[in-house]
């Protein structure tokens, strides 16, 4: 893994970049129809003031598999000592201590529809630890109060079920497929209001190269457009 300098330092790199830009970037070095999840796996909100939505960051890998296991029929101070020792035996990552600065949770939930992987508590969990926000093909879940926390979250689905009786832990840290993309841990992760896309941590400084050039161009031609609408200037053509 980078060190930390190295990450903010590549960071600092695709700052204020589009996925747009960073696409056609990946278009310019080869990787056509390469690393852009599909088009269903979208911001739960958006800030359209300051795009704190946006996501810059690594991916931190987990993958769960659809459980074969059931429960039985119980009282329900079984049912929390079930739950719990679901959560810390079946169903545990990622853990809070594995989590590094600019981490991006990148959670592959098996094409499982029922089940909210990200909710209000975990994920200021993980924002807590360093990550900067979480993407999934699968579900998330407490929705608003997410939005109100404003935790950078992307998924596919609003979805209601916890993990327990549902979905087991499948590994940590290894190449999975959300959103029709290869993510390995420590690729970089970009997200906007466009969508997400991944870009193989080798191909960093190359993408944002001619990623920054494309945004450039389409600032200075936007900016005399503004001029000529009598538009104020803003943050997006400076």
């Amino acid at each position: 893994m980078a060190t930390d300098k190295k990450r903010r330092e590549i960071v600092k790199l695709f700052s204020g970049l589009r996925v747009t830009d960073i696409n056609d970037a990946m278009d310019a070095v080869g990787l056509q129809d390469t690393g852009i999840m599909e088009c269903d796996i979208r911001p739960l909100w958006r800030d359209v003031e300051t795009f704190s939505h946006r996501i810059y960051g690594f991916a931190h890998t987990v993958r769960f598999l659809p459980t074969n296991r059931r429960a039985a029929k119980m009282t329900i101070d079984e049912f929390d000592r079930w739950k719990n020792n679901w959560y810390e035996t079946l169903a545990n990552a990622p853990v809070r201590k594995d989590i590094h600065p600019l981490d991006v949770i990148v959670i592959d939930g098996g094409e499982i529809p029922d089940c909210g992987f990200i909710g209000s508590y975990n994920s200021l969990e993980w924002m807590a630890a360093g990550a900067v926000g979480a993407v999934t093909n699968g579900g998330c879940r407490d929705t608003d109060e997410i939005i109100r926390q404003k935790v950078p979250v992307y998924s596919r689905f609003i979805r209601h079920g916890i993990r327990p009786g549902r979905v087991e832990l499948g590994g940590t840290n290894e190449n999975v497929n959300v959103g029709g993309v290869m993510v390995r841990p420590g690729d970089f992760i970009a997200a906007d209001g466009d969508g997400v896309i991944v870009v193989p941590i080798e191909m960093v400084g190359e993408v944002a190269a001619y990623a920054r050039s494309v945004q450039n161009q389409d600032k200075a031609g936007r900016r005399s457009f503004y001029d000529k609408l009598g538009l104020p200037r803003d943050f997006t053509v400076k």
